[in-house]
């Protein structure tokens, strides 16, 4: 059997629910981890990552109309 947090317990039974749903949402709740400092760390770094490559796509894309734009004004103004 897995630990429950009495007071999370004690609080749900206050409330009129049935003693095994209780003790199921206790353990439950007992049972959720919490991030940490690694984990937190890992989600800056491929944010990071992520904010880098967003950067490249933008040029990219920038590159990529201005070099079009250029084009369409060579073939319909151009000599």
């Amino acid at each position: 059997m897995s630990t429950m947090i009495t007071e999370v317990y004690t609080a749900i039974k206050e409330l009129g629910v049935s003693e095994d749903k209780a003790v199921k949402a206790a353990e439950a709740i007992s049972n959720v981890q919490t991030a940490t400092k690694s984990d937190i760390a890992e989600v800056r770094h491929d944010m990071y990552r992520a904010e880098k490559e967003l950067f490249l796509l933008r040029w990219m894309l920038g590159f990529n109309l201005a070099f079009t734009a250029a084009i369409l004004w060579r073939v319909f103004f151009g000599a």
